[in-house]
C-alpha cells in the first residue's frame, strides 16, 4: 500500500517545559494517522464498532526519537501498513518536518470482539484495502 500521510501542527500543550513535542505525544499523532487512513478508506471506527462488534487496540509499540519537534512546527505523520495478519496489522509511522525525519516507529494494532476484546478477523472492507482485494 501507500504511504498515507496526515498534518498536524504542534500546539503550545503538546510540548515540555524544554519546548519539545513531549514523547508521550508523538504516538498521539501516530494514533490520528491511523485514524484518519482508516477514515481515507471510507471507515469510522464508531460506525465499525456498531456494525461489525470490533475494535482497534495497540498491541505493541517500537519507536525511535530522531529529532525534537518543536513548538508551533507543522509536522506530516505517515501511516502504511507493512504486515497484517487475520486479526492484526503493523503499521510503519514516519513524523516529519518537511524532508527531516523526527521520529519513527512501528505500531501494531489488533482487531478484538467488543465484548471479549478477543482477536477477530479484520472486517472485509478493512482487509479488501490492505490486501488490495476486489
Amino acid at each position: 500500500m501507500s504511504e498515507f500521510s496526515w498534518p498536524v501542527r504542534v500546539y503550545y500543550e503538546d510540548t515540555d517545559s524544554g519546548g519539545m513535542v513531549y514523547h508521550a505525544n508523538y504516538l498521539r499523532y501516530m494514533e490520528r494517522a491511523r485514524t484518519e487512513w482508516l477514515r481515507d478508506l471510507g471507515v469510522e471506527q464508531d460506525a465499525l464498532r456498531r456494525s461489525e462488534g470490533v475494535l482497534f487496540a495497540v498491541h505493541s509499540v517500537r519507536l525511535e526519537f530522531i529529532r525534537p519537534a518543536l513548538f508551533n512546527d507543522y509536522l506530516q505523520v505517515s501511516a502504511i501498513p507493512v504486515k497484517w495478519g487475520r486479526a492484526s496489522v503493523a503499521f510503519e509511522q514516519h513524523i516529519r518536518r518537511g524532508e527531516e525525519l523526527l521520529c519513527e516507529g512501528v505500531v501494531k494494532v489488533a482487531c478484538l470482539d467488543v465484548a471479549s476484546f478477543r482477536p477477530r478477523p479484520i472486517p472485509r472492507v478493512i482487509s479488501a484495502e490492505i490486501h488490495g482485494d476486489d
